[in-house]
């Protein structure tokens, strides 16, 4: 048998793995050049075969660990390694925390050139059946057996063939199979390329027998809303096998046919038509603020309900706002921060993007009995510009929690403007973005990085969340 070409495809190399990157690869070096090695952890020795050249680093997928890790674990999901939807299972949960707090710290270190006063406390929560939200691709595939729901592949457009997913709730992961033969007795199923999840917790007081129905098949204190992208009208047989699904398993079921707005509520948890989207219960609390959130399945909440519950009570603990300042919510959103802060502050302002979500906003406000201690206004946040921020007025304290994008502008603006708020909490879910604002903010703003940690929002993922702490120097 002939030996493979050196540096080809599928050689054999054995490598010592140094790191994680923040796709949880291995880190290694042979001869002089970085291997992304899939599978393998640090402190690890390991066979790999390369699967993937670059001019300036290799990609290999481990064969055969030599020299195991502490702190490797067996995945409980058998479909860890080909589904896309986790990358860690094979880590203990505190090592992931470890590694996730490291890569936080790496990238301030590295792109902002910067370092935190204090090392806040990670934030942990459940490491399984957490997710309440997911959004689930949906393809016919005849060759696997008709149609296929769940996540992508890893690293790939395929859908992977998911039978069962432990990060989502067990009543979730069992309606897997049951949606794969519903999407193929529609007409409509090759028009049908997403299905969307949202899952809240019912008031208890509206909690049945949870003996009734189908024994083990729920778990009555959630409700689950599915979303189904449709790119064409569902016929009435359609309809009818809709309302059937919902019924028997006890779900709201949605309609969108465009974009997320567009979305239409067909039948409630039991099978019933609805009357309109107002018809929906999903809503999260937020006990210690006696806050109540309404949201509909296509609104930006947060993936984990637990950890977003300490999150919040972290951020407004950190931001210490008093009873006679003024603060910004800046990306807010539905107020997930803001309406606590208004227990807080005496004026809290809540700015977003999205005249939909500041409508709704507002809303939630009114419902809370808050409508007088907070506002909520409607601006683009990446294209602020020096006279739009003077306009709002001056803030005591800042609380930004922006997507992936980060605050780019935003950071310009405070960093030029003479009246700097007295304290800034900013939550970020992509390190690198934090990392280039904490930049801006400290080194051209004059403004000291207090604190900072990381927050694991995605257990057995690589996704890092984080929240630090700034104010002016002096």
């Amino acid at each position: 048998m002939q030996s493979p070409v050196r540096g080809a495809i599928g050689e054999p190399l054995v490598l010592d793995v140094d790191s994680l990157d923040l796709e949880a690869n291995g880190v290694a070096h042979h001869e002089g050049k970085v291997v992304f090695v899939r599978g393998a952890l640090p402190g690890e020795r390991v066979r790999a075969s390369v699967v993937r050249r670059k001019p300036r680093f290799d990609v290999a997928q481990a064969t055969e660990i030599l020299r195991e890790s502490a702190s490797r674990v067996v995945p409980r999901c058998p479909h860890f390694g080909v589904c896309g939807g986790c990358s860690m299972q094979h880590l203990d949960a505190t090592a992931q925390l470890a590694i996730k707090q490291r890569a936080l710290e790496d990238q301030l270190r590295h792109i902002g050139k910067v370092r935190p006063g204090q090392v806040l406390r990670a934030i942990a929560g459940p490491a399984w059946a957490y997710r309440y939200r997911a959004r689930l691709s949906v393809r016919n595939v005849p060759k696997k057996g008709g149609v296929l729901v769940g996540f992508h592949e890893r690293g790939s457009s395929y859908v992977a063939d998911m039978r069962e997913c432990h990060v989502l709730p067990p009543q979730v992961s069992q309606l897997l199979l049951p949606l794969r033969e519903l999407v193929g007795s529609l007409s409509l199923r090759e028009r049908l390329p997403q299905i969307e999840v949202a899952i809240a917790e019912r008031d208890e007081t509206s909690i049945g027998d949870p003996g009734s129905g189908a024994a083990g098949a729920r778990d009555d204190r959630l409700l689950i809303a599915l979303v189904l992208r449709v790119l064409e009208p569902p016929t009435i047989e359609d309809r009818g096998a809709l309302l059937a699904f919902a019924a028997r398993h006890r779900v709201e079921l949605w309609l969108q046919p465009k974009g997320p707005d567009s979305i239409e509520l067909l039948c409630l948890g039991d099978g019933s038509l609805a009357t309109g989207n107002d018809d929906s219960q999903l809503a999260y609390r937020l006990a210690e603020f006696d806050v109540t959130m309404p949201f509909r399945p296509t609104d930006f909440t947060q993936v984990n309900h637990r950890i977003n519950e300490v999150l919040v009570s972290r951020a407004l603990r950190l931001l210490a706002p008093r009873e006679d300042e003024r603060v910004a919510d800046l990306f807010c959103g539905l107020g997930n921060f803001t309406l606590p802060l208004s227990r807080l502050a005496r004026e809290v302002v809540g700015i977003e993007g999205s005249p939909v979500l500041t409508q709704r906003a507002q809303q939630n406000a009114a419902l809370n009995g808050l409508a007088e201690r907070c506002s909520f206004r409607t601006a683009n946040l990446f294209e602020l510009r020096a006279e739009d921020w003077a306009a709002l007025g001056r803030f005591d304290r800042l609380l930004i929690d922006p997507p992936r994008e980060g605050a780019l502008e935003v950071a310009k603006v405070l960093a030029a403007d003479p009246a700097k708020p007295r304290r800034i909490v900013y939550v970020s879910c992509n390190p690198a973005t934090l990392a280039r604002d904490a930049a801006i903010l400290v080194h051209q703003g004059g403004f000291v990085l207090r604190a900072a940690g990381a927050v694991n929002m995605f257990p057995q993922t690589s996704h890092v969340e984080s929240i630090a702490v700034f104010e002016p120097a002096g």
